[in-house]
C-alpha cells in the first residue's frame, strides 16, 4: 500500500486553503479539502508486513514529542512545475525525527530536500498560478501515517494509525 506520515490541518485552516482561488486551467487537477495534509515524510508503496513495524517505530519515536507550531503561507508556490502548494513552516524537527524513526524500515530511494506544503494542485501548473497570499497558524497535536488508497474517480486517504503529540 502507498503510505504517507503526515498531519492533517484543522477547519480554520482548511477554510483559509478553500478561500483561495481556484480557476479552471487546462491540464490543472485542484485538490480537494480531503487530499490537504502536510506530508512530513512520502513513504511509497510499503509491504503489509512493515506496516506494523513502522508504527511501532513512529510510536517510539513521537513519544514525548510536544505539540508543534505551524505556520502557512506566506504566499502558494509552484513546486517543480507539476504541483501548486501552500508552503508551511515549523515542522522541519519533526520532519527529522519522523525520518530517524522510518528510514530503517523504507529506505530512501530518491533523496530530495524536506518542504512542508499543503498541495493545492496538480499537473502542468503555470506559473502564474503561484504567488497568492495565504497565511494562517496552528498547533499539531498529532501526527498520523496514512494510507492513499485514491482512485482516478476519488480520493481516498485513512489514516493507519496517529500519533498524539503531548510532550
Amino acid at each position: 500500500m502507498r503510505l504517507f506520515v503526515a498531519i492533517r490541518p484543522p477547519a480554520d485552516v482548511v477554510e483559509v486553503l478553500g478561500a483561495l482561488r481556484r480557476e479552471p486551467v487546462a491540464g490543472v487537477t485542484w485538490s480537494v479539502p480531503e487530499q490537504w495534509v502536510v506530508k512530513l515524510r512520502p513513504l511509497g508503496h510499503v509491504p503489509d508486513r512493515v506496516v506494523s513495524p513502522l508504527v511501532a517505530a513512529l510510536a517510539d519515536e513521537l513519544a514525548g514529542v510536544p505539540p508543534v507550531r505551524c505556520a502557512l503561507g506566506p504566499a502558494t508556490r509552484r513546486l517543480g512545475g507539476q504541483w501548486l502548494g501552500a508552503p508551511v513552516s515549523g515542522l522541519d524537527d519533526l520532519a527529522a525525527l519522523v525520518f530517524d524513526a522510518t528510514v530503517g524500515l523504507v529506505p530512501v530511494t530518491h533523496p530530495q530536500p524536506f518542504q512542508a506544503d499543503v498541495v493545492l494542485a496538480r499537473g502542468r501548473v503555470p506559473a502564474a498560478l503561484a504567488g497568492e497570499a495565504v497565511a494562517a497558524a496552528w498547533t499539531a497535536h498529532e501526527v498520523a501515517l496514512v494510507a492513499d488508497r485514491s482512485s482516478p474517480q476519488r480520493p481516498l486517504l485513512d489514516d493507519v494509525a496517529t500519533f498524539g503529540l503531548a510532550g
